[in-house]
């Protein structure tokens, strides 16, 4: 399989952008285009890095900062309640940097970006201390645009919408 040069990709995806642009859809996320009030709400919840519960066979969820997914399929789900008293497959337990690092890598794919607010009342932390160089940084090099209220990608920041998110991985 031949697949395009990265500049193709990075050529076809502007055209995608402007022709749905131009037919009234919201490029309301990376990948994601809607016409207004149609977006997804389910994906939104993961893209805002909201909590949500796995109930049932093969689910997944994310709750206090565990991520778990339940056994599957259902005679295995049954199966280990029985037995186990639960069903869960396996638990990941996030740090307090490993969720402050996912709420910008999934924050960031969203159009409307990152809440300053939302972060310093989420994490209990000052936005400025914890990122600010980062952003700045970011912001001359033309990938990132900082208001009072939000941090989103910029145009060009969406092509290297990987290589900017990682930027937001803090050193333990």
């Amino acid at each position: 399989l031949r697949l395009p040069s990265e500049d193709k990709n990075a050529d076809m995806y502007e055209y995608i952008m402007d022709i749905l642009a131009k037919n009234g859809y919201n490029h309301y996320e990376v990948s994601n285009f809607a016409l207004p009030g149609c977006e997804s709400k389910h994906n939104l919840n993961y893209w805002n890095n909201d909590e949500y519960y796995g109930v049932g066979a093969g689910a997944s969820g994310y709750v206090n900062g565990v991520r778990y997914r339940n056994r599957g399929p259902i005679q295995h789900y049954l199966k280990a309640i029985a037995e186990d008293g639960h069903a869960r497959l396996n638990e990941e337990h996030l740090t307090k940097v490993e969720m402050m690092e996912e709420e910008f890598f999934l924050g960031l794919r969203k159009k409307s970006g990152v809440s300053i607010k939302r972060f310093e009342e989420k994490f209990g932390m000052s936005f400025a201390d914890t990122y600010g160089d980062i952003v700045e940084k970011l912001q001359a090099d033309g990938l990132l645009v900082k208001d009072p209220e939000v941090v989103r990608m910029t145009k060009r920041g969406l092509f290297l919408g990987d290589s900017v998110a990682e930027q937001f991985i803090l050193e333990d």
